[in-house]
């Protein structure tokens, strides 16, 4: 019996010694959380350069060594920088006399806003208001914001450079249907309600094109059908910030715009007559998946002077520009050719028939770098401007003589220089200096590039380890994924010292991998195309093929992988766990939009197509619930008015039906991110990864120490 005693009394010893072992503590924490960017920044020195433009194409800018700020004054003319007292405490000049939900003239003497569904403009100076539209009514109002997951009281239009006109629309929503969020609070909760077509909807929102001569409270309907609720850069009409595909001619005679279809497959390209309402169809674009007007802006310009277009296609594959005959519609030349991708034309010189763009993958290393160019229009004499290997950031002078020049990669800290037009260097401004991070245990990620999952294809990413590794021993890894199509995992590619929570995790015992997939943009068409119409593929299998070949370099243990992501990333963790519940192990899926046929209707319609043309039912998370054999955290906030909690419900129920266990956080009163509790959920999604995934037991109900940066 003694003996007995003895041998359970050693084991239990024994277990709790190992459970001991396994503990973290406050402290594992404590250096985790050290690694996130609201405790990295502050040792950090020489990192932006931000400038404040004055007369000449002078400016200053303000910048900080060991907490420290200094202020410089550059000449570029000169070619100086000088230590300055002379701005301290001051700021950029702002634009005054915008309210909150106001649109201010180019002149800065009116602006528009709305009330009661139409559009007044306002005096700047007097602030007497003026009604400009008065057949505006409820669900079919003037320039208003609000059909999907995007909606604000700021009118949604474009002033003529005279600011004279302005070009907006009446957007009809009286047959689309509506989302409905109710609060949590003690009493009643109360009713949200909002215009939020769907996928399959018959009726969605339209918008009737307008021109109205504000001087004159004139109103000219443009001579066309209405228009869907679409634009050829994303999922909304203002993704830009402005009214999306809407370029003047400088007197106000005219304006050019695009009509984009329901699908995003057809474009047309118009020029209305401003006094007439005459609209003149001058070409259109027709493509099988889904057309865009490049990466972040809009890419296309109406050139009223010499009667041409530039417009950006991908019709060979890769995002380039093309010059048109704007009165025959016919074109006249391609003007960028090769195989990178032309992301966003921020300069067009009709003087000197002169393009200025950003362009990725035309150099050799990463494609995801981002350089400055300049070609004639006739294709001819291209120049790179920004010769540096890196992801380039620019700022141009007023004159667009000079241009600030910031470049980096995820691994090197930014240098920032100064540039004459012609890409001359004038003037390094500043190296960022990252010493007294990295004598803190600071380290950079390391980026990686494997083949896809069709063995052929170059993907990119990068790799977060512990500061403090263990030889011989392997970890588990965790895989953060965003999987677009609109986006990536990664985001940018220049230099920061922490993204998001990757470090941090890392810290606490894990690999972290970031991948970017296939089917994400910023690379070929077909590239970006990979996934169309099936939209739960959401680049895994190139997941799975990544951490499988970086296993072979870096101590990934493959029999313990977990998975994470935000929206798109809560969709591709789901299907993850429920489509290859053999590889990943533990999921933290939050907000995803796992039914997209419960999700606002332009962004499915996108990049799936239509209802009638693809199975959005075979791609529903709900409908593969039951092959969960993992742990799956699923999050979202109940008031969530981009991704609507219903999408997450729809798996909890499916999960339920299929009797298999898994863990629910809600917020009842956030919204698509979770605001004040965004560190309470970080906190908990290092404590699951450390319970399931590294097995181990986390501090009890951690308090994190500051806001979390994603």
């Amino acid at each position: 019996m003694n003996k007995y005693w003895l041998t359970v009394t050693a084991c239990t010893l024994a277990i709790t010694a190992n459970a001991q072992q396994k503990a973290l503590t406050v402290k594992d924490y404590e250096r985790a959380e050290s690694f996130m960017s609201y405790n990295t920044a502050k040792y950090i020195d020489h990192a932006s350069v931000q400038p404040n433009w004055l007369e000449g194409d002078k400016f200053w800018y303000t910048t900080k060594t060991n907490g420290t700020e200094q202020t410089f004054l550059v000449d570029p003319v000169k070619k100086t920088k000088t230590l300055t007292t002379d701005y301290k405490g001051s700021a950029m000049p702002s634009r005054r006399g915008a309210g909150r939900n106001e649109v201010l003239s180019p002149d800065g003497k009116k602006t528009i806003l709305i009330k009661d569904y139409n559009l007044f403009v306002k005096d700047v100076a007097t602030g007497k208001l003026t009604q400009l539209t008065t057949d505006g009514i409820k669900d079919y109002g003037y320039a208003t914001d609000n059909a999907g997951w995007k909606h604000s009281d700021a009118p949604i239009l474009r002033w003529s450079p005279d600011s004279k006109k302005i070009a907006t629309f009446q957007q009809d929503q009286r047959n689309s249907k509506e989302m409905y969020l109710v609060t949590t609070n003690v009493g009643a909760p109360v009713l949200k309600a909002w215009k939020y077509p769907l996928p399959g909807d018959k009726q969605i929102a339209t918008i009737r094109r307008v021109v109205i001569d504000v001087e004159n409270a004139k109103v000219v309907s443009l001579n066309i059908p209405a228009d869907q609720h679409r634009a050829t850069l994303s999922d909304d009409i203002s993704s830009s910030g402005t009214f999306d595909d809407i370029d003047w001619k400088a007197d106000g005679t005219e304006v050019a715009f695009v009509s984009t279809s329901r699908d995003h497959k057809n474009e047309k390209f118009r020029i209305a007559n401003t006094t007439t309402g005459a609209v003149r169809e001058v070409f259109e674009e027709t493509v099988k998946t889904q057309y865009e007007s490049g990466q972040g802006a809009i890419n296309w310009r109406y050139l009223p002077a010499s009667k041409e277009i530039i417009w950006y296609s991908e019709r060979d594959d890769w995002g380039h520009l093309y010059l048109y005959d704007a009165t025959s519609g016919k074109l006249k030349n391609q003007i960028t050719k090769g195989d990178f991708v032309v992301t966003r034309l921020v300069k067009v010189d009709e003087k000197t028939r002169t393009l200025y763009f950003m362009a990725n993958g035309r150099e050799k290393g990463n494609p995801y770098f981002s350089h400055l160019y300049k070609i004639s229009f006739n294709g001819k004499n291209l120049a790179l401007l920004t010769p540096e290997e890196g992801n380039h950031q620019v700022v141009f002078s007023p004159s667009f003589e000079y241009f600030v020049d910031t470049y980096s990669q995820p691994d090197v800290p930014a240098v920032t220089v100064l540039r004459s037009i012609s890409g001359k260097l004038i003037n390094t401004l500043e190296k960022t200096d990252v010493s007294r991070l990295t004598a803190i245990g600071w380290k950079a990620p390391i980026p990686v590039s494997v083949k896809a999952k069709d063995g052929k294809t170059d993907i990119y990413g990068l790799v977060f380890t512990p500061t403090k590794m263990d030889a011989g021993q392997k970890y588990p890894v965790i895989d953060y994924i965003y999987p677009g199509p609109q986006g990536g995992s990664v985001g940018s590619w220049s230099f920061a010292a922490s993204r998001g929570d990757n470090q941090a995790l890392a810290e606490l015992g894990f690999i972290v991998v970031v991948i970017e997939g296939t089917s994400n943009p910023d690379r070929s068409k077909s590239f970006h195309d990979m996934s169309y119409g099936n939209m739960a593929e959401n680049t895994l299998p190139d997941q799975i093929a990544a951490i499988r070949q970086l296993s072979a370099k870096y101590p990934i243990d493959t029999t313990k992988v977990g998975i994470w992501g935000h929206s798109g990333g809560g969709f591709a963790t789901a299907a993850a766990m429920f489509r290859y519940p053999d590889f990943f192990k533990v999921g933290i899926s939050e907000s995803g939009n796992h039914e997209n046929r419960n999700y606002e209707d332009d962004w499915g319609e996108r990049y799936n197509g239509l209802v009638e043309n693809s199975d959005y039912e075979a791609q529903a998370n709900q409908n593969y619930a039951k092959n969960l054999k993992g742990k799956l955290m699923l999050v979202h906030g109940m008031m969530d008015d981009n991704v609507p909690p219903y999408n997450t419900l729809l798996v909890v129920e499916a999960l339920e039906k299929a009797n298999k266990s898994f863990d629910l956080v809600i917020f009842p009163n956030s919204a698509h991110g979770y605001g004040e509790y965004s560190p309470y959920m970080t906190r908990r999604r290092w404590d699951y990864f450390v319970q399931h995934l590294l097995g181990a037991e986390p501090p009890k109900d951690y308090q994190m120490k500051g806001p979390t940066a994603r």
